[in-house]
């Protein structure tokens, strides 16, 4: 190892560590500009006991959103480590077209600090065989593997399967999200031994509407999982555009 350590200055001399961001030279690997870092909001509580959406004050124990209050979602709430915008997409884009993989360890790093401490299985939202095919990978299954290995809590990309292709979400109302998603998510042969009882931490890159996310959540609770939290990067807040 001790031959190797000139080899590696040499190479971070070479391929020095950048700004997951912009690509500006940093100290650390996965490490932000001052500048991408002070743009970044960071999300946590206080928010909405019924799917976490960030509260501009503490609004006291229990307190729900308009929405939960108005329709409940199934499930368990949507942790986003930040709130989608500029520096949040770049990273995300990053990922799923230019295939910089190191930006699901990124992600994950950033996503950790929210896992649930009751967590027992982490299932990525799938993609539909064709799009992985002409993309090569699933983004959502590396960043599952990503926070696998920072906490310990074993991953399944094969449990939750699209079924059916869908159409771009974007544009459509809450009735069309809805009908493209309904029928589109199955379980793998299985796949209820593996769930029954356990609380699922359900893994994606970026949530939006949460088509995707409730449709993926219902599948998994009658297949028998006690539980379904989103855990997520970003989360496109309400009022805030999808770019």
């Amino acid at each position: 190892m001790a031959l190797l350590a000139p080899l590696a200055r040499l190479a971070d001399l070479a391929l020095p560590p950048r700004c997951p961001g912009c690509g500006e030279v940093t100290g650390a690997d996965h490490r932000f500009c001052a500048k991408c870092w002070g743009s970044l909001r960071f999300l946590g509580p206080p928010w909405c006991a019924g799917c976490q959406l960030p509260f501009d004050y503490d609004r006291g124990e229990g307190a729900l959103c308009a929405e939960c209050m108005a329709d409940p979602p199934p499930h368990a709430g949507v942790r986003a480590a930040v709130a989608y915008g500029d520096v949040a997409r770049s990273v995300a884009l990053k990922l799923k077209y230019a295939r910089r993989l190191a930006c699901a360890e990124t992600m994950a790093r950033a996503m950790a600090r929210l896992m649930p401490q009751d967590a027992d299985l982490l299932v990525p939202v799938p993609l539909h065989r064709w799009r992985i095919w002409s993309r090569g990978f699933n983004q959502a299954a590396s960043v599952a593997q990503a926070l696998a290995r920072a906490s310990g809590v074993a991953t399944d990309a094969e449990l939750l399967r699209r079924v059916k292709a869908t159409p771009i979400l974007r544009g459509l109302g809450p009735r069309g999200r809805a009908k493209a998603v309904a029928g589109a998510f199955a379980l793998a042969p299985g796949a209820p031994e593996k769930l029954r009882g356990r609380t699922v931490v359900l893994v994606d890159d970026v949530h939006t509407s949460g088509a995707t996310a409730a449709a993926c959540t219902r599948v998994l609770l009658r297949g028998g999982a006690a539980k379904v939290i989103l855990l997520c990067w970003a989360r496109v807040l309400p009022g805030e555009a999808l770019d």
